[in-house]
This record gives C-alpha cells, sequence and structure tokens, in this order.
C-alpha cells in the first residue's frame, strides 16, 4: 500500500548548487523540494552573485547559504564539512552547474581550445563527481544525486556545439555513479529539460532559434518550466522514486524523441 510518505520529503536534508537567479532550474527544484517539506543548503557563486541569489534562498527557508566556486580550491569541501558539523547527513544534492568560456563555446567544436574544453568538463561534470564522492559518507540512509543535463549530449544540435561531448561526460558520470555507489542505496540522475531562458543558456549563440524549433518539434507543443523541471527532480528523491537509478529523465515535452 502507497502511504502519503512516498510523496514526501519532510526532515530530509538536500544541497542545491547552481542557483544564479528566480530563472534557473536550480531555483525551480528548491522551491519543488521546499514544498514537499525538505531542508536546504543553498549555495552562491561569489559576492557579485550573492544579492541575486539570496531573494532565492531567503524565499525557500535555506537553513544554510553557502559561497561555493568549484573552481575554488577548498570551497565545495567547505560547503559539505558545514553540512556535516550543522546537519551530520544528506538525503539529496543537485547539480546545476555548466561553464565553459565564449570563445570556446560559441565556436567549432573542432576548434575549440584545450584549455578551454578542460575547464568546461572540470567545472561542468567533474564536479558532479566531487559533489558525490563529498556527499557519500554523509548519505548514511541512502540518498539521491541529480545533474542536470541536455538533450545535445546525444545528437548534434545547432549551436550547442562544445557541451555536447561535455554534457555526454556528464550523463557517463551519472550512470557509473548510479552503480559505484547502488550498494549504499545512493541513487543518481540526469535530468534534461529542453530549452530553457535561463542565465546558463544566454551564453549560447542563437539561442531563441533552439528555443524556437523544440517548442515546435515537441509532442505537446510547448517547453518545459523549471517548475516542471523542479517537480520531477523532486519527485525522484521520494519514495516514488526508490527503484529508479542512473538514468537519464527527460522532461522537455516529448522533445527528445523527435530526432
Amino acid at each position: 500500500m502507497i502511504d502519503q510518505d512516498y510523496f514526501s520529503l519532510a526532515g530530509k536534508k538536500g544541497l542545491i548548487l547552481g542557483i544564479a537567479n528566480e530563472h534557473s532550474i536550480a531555483y525551480g527544484c528548491a522551491r519543488a523540494f521546499k514544498t514537499l517539506g525538505a531542508d536546504l543548503a543553498v549555495t552562491y557563486l561569489n559576492e557579485k552573485a550573492k544579492p541575486f541569489v539570496e531573494p532565492c534562498a531567503q524565499a525557500v527557508e535555506a537553513g544554510l547559504f553557502l559561497p561555493c566556486d568549484v573552481t575554488q580550491d577548498g570551497q565545495l569541501e567547505g560547503v559539505f564539512e558545514t553540512i556535516r558539523e550543522r546537519w551530520g547527513r544528506l538525503d539529496f544534492a543537485v547539480h546545476s552547474i555548466a561553464f565553459a568560456p565564449r570563445e570556446d563555446l560559441q565556436g567549432r567544436l573542432v576548434d575549440s581550445s584545450a584549455h578551454g574544453f578542460g575547464v568546461a568538463v572540470d567545472v561542468s561534470a567533474h564536479s558532479f563527481l566531487r559533489m558525490s564522492r563529498l556527499a557519500e559518507p554523509l548519505m548514511t540512509d541512502g540518498g539521491s544525486l541529480f545533474a542536470m543535463t541536455f538533450y545535445g549530449s546525444e545528437r548534434v544540435v545547432k549551436t550547442y556545439n562544445l557541451m555536447g561531448p561535455i554534457k555526454a561526460a556528464l550523463e557517463a558520470a551519472v550512470r557509473y555513479t548510479a552503480d559505484e555507489l547502488g550498494a549504499k542505496n545512493i541513487r543518481a540522475f540526469a535530468v534534461s529539460p529542453g530549452p530553457l531562458a535561463t542565465r546558463a543558456a544566454s551564453g549560447l549563440k542563437d539561442f531563441d532559434a533552439l528555443m524556437d524549433e523544440a517548442r515546435t518539434k515537441s509532442p505537446l507543443g510547448r517547453l518545459a518550466t523549471i517548475v516542471d523541471v523542479g517537480a520531477v527532480t523532486a519527485m525522484l528523491a521520494t519514495r516514488t522514486g526508490v527503484m529508479l537509478t542512473g538514468q537519464t529523465i527527460y522532461v522537455d515535452g516529448g522533445y527528445h524523441i523527435k530526432g
């Protein structure tokens, strides 16, 4: 029998990495987790970003509000140390971070620099593995790990360029993480929305055209919102998702089935 607890995150503790402002996918996730009863830790990139993120953290009543630039030595580790000291455990963590130097992102993939490619994979994919490694000892009763991806990881999407192979690496990282941590009841997912008008997406060339194409191709004839993405992500962290792990979960109105 399914009871109400299957749809609840009451008393659960979670980390949200990657809120930039109220339009961020990570903020949509934070709102959904909070609605289901979770306590949240929210991070901000730096002092410049803090004023844009702080209202979001306040809106979800985040118990912890911490700086985290994954390119700075020790900052991600510091976040987890604070969580260990304050909470002693963690039940879920959301990785919604991506970056590539603009000149590499907007040019052809074959012209990308080794430096740009390296920065992109470190920030956008390897930091998920670092997050997972740090979360593992805190997930004493199991847990859920989430990464945000995009359909350009598996099909050529015009203008996505460099981020295609980077997101493919991220999705593979999710699958291997799910396998390696499954024995500890830690599950891992890649969540794949269609194009959304976020700050991160604004760096892509001709992104408006990509959104129009996705809206046209989607069987549902519309784009997902951050609320849609958050709701699905939060659901996966509840007991309803207990037998799911390692998948790429599409929240894109069916856009991915059209090729």
